[in-house]
């Protein structure tokens, strides 16, 4: 039987996921290779002046901040965050149906930009790399945007919508880029950097 090759390089390192994102969780899982769970709570401020990559950049690294010192030899701590970036806005997640029902509104109609950094920590290493991708909107109705808010409740999501859901197979037009990216993780980055490690 012919092992997964990452699997095989990562065999005598210990991969932690740092996120409680179901989604990074089942990225890592289709990846293949051995992963735990390991989450220490951040509060995610970012300075105000910071534009799109700047904050997920920014962001992915303040949650590695939290292992500081932490960290054995043999263990990569994966961090990440998706910033959902409008005319020069970061959409956050919404805390409301009127919020997330309003950034909607705002993404109707138009292109926006889905921007995901992930940190990779070692115990005497650190790199970060981001990955972007354009994704275009149809016009949305109300009713669409309603139907959707009131069923999925997109209030863990940046930009208050989950391409793998309703409003991604009815409202994407057009999609520039890594459309796992999207999602959560641009698994092919990943891949691709802990090839190197």
């Amino acid at each position: 039987m012919i092992e997964n090759p990452l699997a095989k390089k990562l065999k005598y390192h210990k991969i932690i996921l740092a996120s409680g994102s179901p989604r990074r969780k089942k990225f890592f899982e289709e990846l293949g290779i051995n992963f735990e769970i390991r989450l220490k709570p951040v509060n995610e401020v970012y300075p105000r002046n910071l534009k799109a990559k700047e904050i997920s950049n920014y962001l992915a690294g303040l949650k590695a901040s939290a292992f500081d010192k932490t960290l054995q030899d043999n263990e990569i701590l994966i961090t990440s965050d998706t910033v959902v970036w409008w005319k020069g806005e970061s959409l956050e997640k919404a805390t409301t149906t009127k919020e997330a029902s309003d950034m909607l509104k705002k993404l109707s109609e138009d292109w926006h930009e889905v921007i995901t950094s992930v940190c990779f920590t070692t115990s005497n290493a650190q790199t970060t790399l981001s990955c972007t991708t354009k994704v275009k909107f149809k016009s949305l109705t109300e009713e669409e945007i309603g139907y959707y808010v009131e069923t999925f409740k997109p209030f863990d999501k940046a930009g208050a919508y989950g391409i793998q859901e309703w409003l991604g197979t009815i409202a994407i037009e057009e999609i520039r880029g890594s459309y796992n990216n999207v999602v959560g993780l641009p698994t092919h980055l990943v891949y691709k950097v802990l090839n190197e490690l």
